[in-house]
């Protein structure tokens, strides 16, 4: 047990660091914009090119395991939509932002890091794959739902715009440049790969600690209907959904099916208010669901932990 804590203390801890700093700290949130651009932009796309980039390439041209991380999350999506439009009473907008607190894990800021942290480097590749394939799940689906509820402009326009913004999002470049690298058996010269790994090892601190920061700055002021179907749903079907799935789309190795099911666990991205605020909607439920999943979460994600260490996790289920 005093493993286990030592593991999940310092990912919550920093969260926590950081909101005890935007809670107490009078600085204004204007203060994370570089702070932000340094993580988007350059450390976490970083930390993806070095993760995949020395995977054999023969790993990550997993078809089955791509598959089942789509159809898994795809199907939490799904839950999760008929979740909130059922609560708003059909307000497509506002549903499309609160799938994202039902379905959308913390793949980014807390998946990578945790991962290998818990599982070890074995865990790099079926995390990164992850990543990629919710990633593009959630950047396509939020503004299509966005259009068709009609605050999106053209249809054809908006289906432009989402490519664009799928084909140019750094995390997406980064991956795909680590899988050219990869297929390539590309090395850079030893200073850059050293410079890599200083930014890839900043990533995830500079990133929790920014998390706990943000939620801090947005102030919960009252809980939504839906949130804790949503919360539920996030928290404890949706890593039941993956391992059923991806023990009906293997068997893949342990370590794979541990990542997966880690990487389902986490609570909701705070990528959730990101796309609130871009679509100004959904804002106040957005953050309160980032911020009440991530507490929450200290006990889920800390269980699940529990069970991993211990073998207790039924890994093939099906099999």
């Amino acid at each position: 047990m005093t493993d286990l804590f030592g593991l999940a203390f310092p990912f919550f801890g920093l969260i926590f660091l950081g909101f005890a700093c935007g809670r107490f700290v009078r600085l204004p949130e204007e203060g994370l914009a570089w702070l932000s651009f340094f993580i988007i932009y350059v450390a976490l796309p970083a930390l993806f090119y070095r993760i995949v980039a020395q995977t054999p390439f023969a790993e990550l041209a997993n078809g089955g395991f791509i598959l089942a991380a789509v159809v898994s999350t795809a199907t939490t999506a799904a839950l999760a939509l008929a979740i909130a439009l059922w609560f708003r009473r059909g307000n497509l907008a506002e549903s499309a932002i609160a799938l994202n607190v039902g379905a959308y894990a913390n793949v980014g800021y807390m998946g990578p890091g945790l991962s290998l942290a818990a599982l070890g480097a074995e865990a790099a590749t079926p995390a990164a794959l992850i990543f990629a394939c919710d990633s593009l799940l959630f950047f396509t689906l939020v503004p299509l739902l966005i259009a068709v509820h009609g605050r999106g402009g053209h249809i054809g326009a908006t289906l432009l715009t989402v490519v664009k913004r799928v084909v140019t999002h750094p995390f997406n470049i980064a991956t795909f440049l680590g899988v050219l690298a990869a297929a390539s058996g590309f090395h850079a010269p030893g200073a850059v790969e050293r410079m890599l790994d200083f930014l890839k090892n900043a990533a995830a601190p500079c990133a929790l600690f920014t998390l706990g920061v943000t939620v801090a700055l947005r102030p919960l002021k009252r809980v939504p209907p839906e949130l804790p179907a949503l919360l539920g749903l996030k928290l404890v079907v949706h890593p039941a959904i993956a391992l059923v799935v991806f023990s009906a789309f293997g068997p893949f190795a342990d370590h794979w099916m541990e990542t997966a099911v880690l990487m389902a666990s986490l609570p909701p991205a705070l990528n959730c208010f990101v796309l609130a605020r871009q679509y100004r909607v959904y804002m106040e439920q957005a953050s309160a669901g980032v911020l009440v999943g991530t507490v929450l979460s200290v006990a889920t994600v800390t269980g699940l932990l529990y069970l991993i260490q211990q073998k207790l996790l039924p890994l093939h289920l099906l099999h």
